[in-house]
C-alpha cells in the first residue's frame, strides 16, 4: 500500500528520543498521553547515566539562563504544518538557478528547511536585530490574542506573525531578544556541514548574550574568534563616553577540528591576477650575478641560457655556453637572458625542469633584462581587529548600491557594505557551497555572493530569507513602490546579477544570477488531512478533497519536495501525458502527478521513468482498482520505485 506523506516539519523531538534510546536504552519509557502510549526520556535516569557521582539537582552549575528559555527550546522543536509556495512571477530565472529567496518568518522557515538541508550549508551569515532600542523582532509567543494585541499597537507581517518594538523601557528587553535569537540559531546549527561557519554581526547592545548563547548551542571549544570590525571610522557623535567606531563578528565553527584555516585572506598592495590567481612581482629567477655563484662544473642542469618569445610566450632552454649565442633564434623574434658576466658562466636558481615547470603555470614575469618570479603567497591569516582601508573598504558610508533610480542607502538606514561578506566569504575554503542568510535585509549578502563568483569564476549559491515587513507609508521606499522588503531585495538582487552578468561579458552564460522566490505560508493541506478523526459524518459530502482550492499542482510539488528531503533549487520539468500534466525533478529523483483520472496507462509510462519517488493525490485514480494496481505496475517496471500519496 502507499504510503500517506506526512506534510509536516520534521519532527526533531522523535529523533532526538530514537537517537538518546540507541545509547541509554534503560532511560526510554512508555506514558499513555491522550490514550496512547509515547516514548519519552527519563531524565533522572540519563542525568545518572551521565555522571560519576550521585546527582544532586539542588546544587548549584554556572549556566546561562533567562525567563522563558525552556520555552524557546520548545519552539525550536515544535513541529508545524507550513510550506513553501513557488511565486514564478517574482523569481529570476526560475526554471535554471540554483538559488532561493524565501519570504517569511525565519523560525518556521528553517524548521521546514531542517530536513532537506540538513548539514548541506557551508556558510551562515546573519545580521540580525541588534536590539538598540529602536528595531523589531519577532514575537513567537502567541498567548494573546491577535484582536487584543493589534488593539495594543501591534504590527504583523503577511502570514500573521507579530512584529513588536523592543524599547529599552520594557522589563523584558533582552529576554524578548534571546527567546527571538536562541530557537533560530539552534535549528542553523543543524543546517551546518561537518566543517560549516556562521558569522553572526552583532554591536555591542547583546553581544555579550550572542556569545553565551552560542557557546552553549555551538559549543564554547568551536568558538573560531570574535572579529572587530572598524565600519565607521569617525565614530557615532550620539555616544555619551566614547565615539563607537566599531561592531562585531562572532565566528562559530560546526566542529572545530572539521573546519578549515582562513588563509585565503589577502593582505598585499599592488596585486596582479591571472588565470592561477593573485600575484605580485616577486624575486629575480636568474640571480647568477646577484649571488656571484660561479659554476665549477659545467655539465650541471642549472647551466642553460634562456631565449624567450614575448609575442609566441615560447621559451626554448639551451645548455650555456660562454659568449656564444643561437642565432637562428634571435633572428626569429627571442630574446637572450644570460649574464652579462663575460669571464664566468654563473649558476641559475632553478633547475631546467624547475624552470620550464614555472613558464607552464604561468608564474614568470619577463622584464628588461631579467625574469622574475610571481609571488603567489598574497594571503595570510585573518587578524581578529579588522580596520577599513582605501584598498579594503568596510565603512557602512560605502556600503551603497546605486544604479538607475535605485539607492540602498535611501531606503536602509545601515546596510552591511558588500565588501565585508564578501572578505567573510573568502575566509571559507573553496569556491563551490552554499551560503544561507536568514535575516537577508537588503540582500547584500546575495549580492555578494554573485559578485565573487565573477571574480574567482566560482559557483556559490546562496538561500536568503527575510520577513516581510510593510514598508512606512510616506517612506522612500514606499515612494519607489516597494511594499515591503521583500520587495526591496528581491529587485535589488535582479539589479545587481543583471550588472554582474553586464561585466562578465563572454563568461556570463555559465553564471547564476537568478533566484526562486518561495513564500512561506499555511499547509496545502486541509484540517482534515492532519486531524481525520475529528470529521463528522455530516460533512463527508462536502469533502471533495483534502487539498485547499487556491493550490497548484507547483505548490504541492514544493511542498513533496520538502518532506521528501529534495533541495528545492532542484531542476523540474513540466510535462504532458495522455492528457495529464506531471512533473519531474532531477531527471528520475521525483515523478509526481496530481491530476485527477489517473489510468493504468499513465501509471506504466510513469513506471518506465523509474523514480526514486513517484507521488500521487489519494484521490487522483480514476478508480480503485486503478489505484490498487498502480503498486503493481511499479513492482514490475520499477520495484525500487517508492509510492507516496497525499
Amino acid at each position: 500500500m502507499a504510503e500517506k506523506l506526512e506534510m509536516m516539519s520534521s519532527d526533531i523531538i522523535k529523533e532526538n528520543i530514537d537517537y538518546i534510546a540507541k545509547k541509554f536504552p534503560n532511560a526510554l519509557k512508555e506514558v499513555i498521553e491522550e490514550g496512547k502510549v509515547v516514548k519519552k526520556i527519563d531524565f533522572d535516569v540519563l542525568k545518572q547515566e551521565l555522571s560519576t557521582v550521585v546527582i544532586d539537582d539542588r546544587q548549584e552549575r554556572y549556566q546561562m539562563t533567562w525567563p522563558d528559555k525552556k520555552d524557546s527550546i520548545l519552539l525550536a522543536n515544535r513541529r508545524i504544518s507550513g510550506t513553501l509556495r513557488p511565486i514564478k512571477e517574482k523569481s529570476a530565472d526560475f526554471e535554471n538557478t540554483k538559488n532561493l529567496y524565501i519570504e517569511g518568518d525565519n523560525l518556521d522557515v528553517l524548521k521546514l528547511l531542517r530536513e532537506t538541508y540538513l548539514g548541506k550549508v557551508k556558510m551562515i551569515y546573519i545580521d540580525p536585530p541588534y536590539n538598540t532600542g529602536n528595531d523589531f523582532v519577532y514575537e513567537d509567543d502567541f498567548a494573546q490574542s491577535s484582536e487584543d494585541y493589534l488593539s495594543n499597537s501591534g504590527q504583523f507581517d503577511n502570514q500573521g506573525n507579530r512584529l513588536v518594538q523592543n524599547t529599552d523601557s520594557n522589563g523584558r528587553f533582552h529576554t524578548d531578544w534571546l527567546n527571538m535569537m536562541y530557537p533560530r540559531l539552534k535549528i542553523a546549527k543543524d543546517l551546518l556541514t561537518d566543517d560549516g561557519i556562521i558569522f553572526m554581526s552583532i554591536d555591542h547592545n547583546e553581544v555579550s548574550n550572542l556569545i553565551k548563547i552560542s557557546d552553549e548551542i555551538f559549543g564554547k571549544n568551536n568558538l573560531v574568534a570574535i572579529l572587530s570590525i572598524e565600519n565607521n571610522p569617525k565614530g557615532r557623535k550620539n555616544g555619551k563616553f566614547v565615539s563607537i567606531n566599531n561592531e562585531f563578528c562572532l565566528i562559530y565553527a560546526k566542529n572545530y577540528a572539521l573546519a578549515q584555516k582562513f588563509e585565503n585572506i589577502i593582505r598585499k598592495k599592488d596585486l596582479s591576477q591571472d588565470e592561477f590567481g593573485y600575484y605580485t612581482h616577486g624575486k629575480r629567477v636568474l640571480v647568477g650575478e646577484s649571488t656571484n655563484k660561479v659554476l665549477t662544473n659545467k655539465s650541471s642542469d642549472k647551466n642553460y641560457t634562456v631565449y624567450y618569445n614575448k609575442k609566441t610566450n615560447n621559451l626554448i632552454l639551451q645548455k650555456n655556453e660562454l659568449g656564444i649565442f643561437d642565432n637562428k633564434l634571435l633572428n626569429n623574434g627571442y630574446v637572450v637572458f644570460q649574464s652579462n658576466n663575460k669571464k664566468d658562466l654563473l649558476e641559475n636558481t632553478y633547475t631546467e625542469s624547475k624552470f620550464l615547470d614555472l613558464h607552464k603555470e604561468n608564474s614568470l614575469i619577463f622584464k628588461d633584462n631579467s625574469i622574475y618570479e610571481k609571488d603567489r603567497n598574497v594571503y595570510s591569516q585573518q587578524k581578529t581587529l579588522i580596520n577599513t582601508t582605501d584598498e579594503y573598504d568596510l565603512k557602512t558610508e560605502s556600503a551603497d548600491f546605486k544604479i538607475d533610480n535605485f539607492s540602498v542607502k535611501t531606503i536602509f538606514n545601515n546596510p552591511k557594505n558588500v565588501n565585508f561578506i564578501k572578505m567573510l566569504i573568502k575566509m571559507v575554503a573553496g569556491n563551490d557551497f552554499l551560503v544561507l542568510d536568514f535575516f537577508s535585509g537588503s540582500g547584500t549578502a546575495a549580492h555578494a555572493v554573485m559578485n565573487l563568483n565573477l571574480e574567482d569564476n566560482g559557483t556559490r549559491k546562496f538561500i536568503m530569507v527575510q520577513l516581510p515587513e510593510k514598508t512606512t507609508e510616506g517612506s522612500e521606499a514606499f515612494k519607489l513602490g516597494y511594499k515591503d522588503i521583500c520587495d526591496i531585495g528581491e529587485d535589488r538582487i535582479k539589479k545587481a546579477g543583471n550588472l554582474i552578468k553586464k561585466e562578465a561579458g563572454i563568461l556570463s552564460d555559465n553564471m547564476d544570477v537568478g533566484f526562486r522566490v518561495l513564500k512561506l505560508d499555511s499547509s496545502n493541506m486541509n484540517d482534515v488531512y492532519y486531524n481525520p478523526n475529528e470529521i463528522r459524518q455530516n460533512l463527508l459530502d462536502q469533502l471533495v478533497g483534502n487539498i485547499k482550492e487556491d493550490r497548484t499542482p507547483l505548490d504541492l510539488l514544493f511542498q513533496v519536495m520538502l518532506e521528501l528531503g529534495i533541495e528545492l533549487s532542484a531542476k523540474i520539468e513540466e510535462k504532458e501525458l495522455l492528457g495529464k500534466k506531471y512533473f519531474v525533478v532531477n531527471e528520475n529523483d521525483i515523478v509526481a502527478c496530481f491530476d485527477d483520472g489517473i489510468s493504468d496507462s499513465l501509471v506504466t509510462e510513469l513506471a518506465k521513468i523509474k523514480p526514486i519517488y513517484a507521488v500521487f493525490k489519494d484521490s487522483s485514480f480514476e478508480s480503485d482498482s486503478a489505484n490498487i494496481n498502480s503498486e503493481q505496475i511499479f513492482k514490475t517496471i520499477s520495484p525500487s520505485t517508492s509510492i507516496k500519496v497525499i
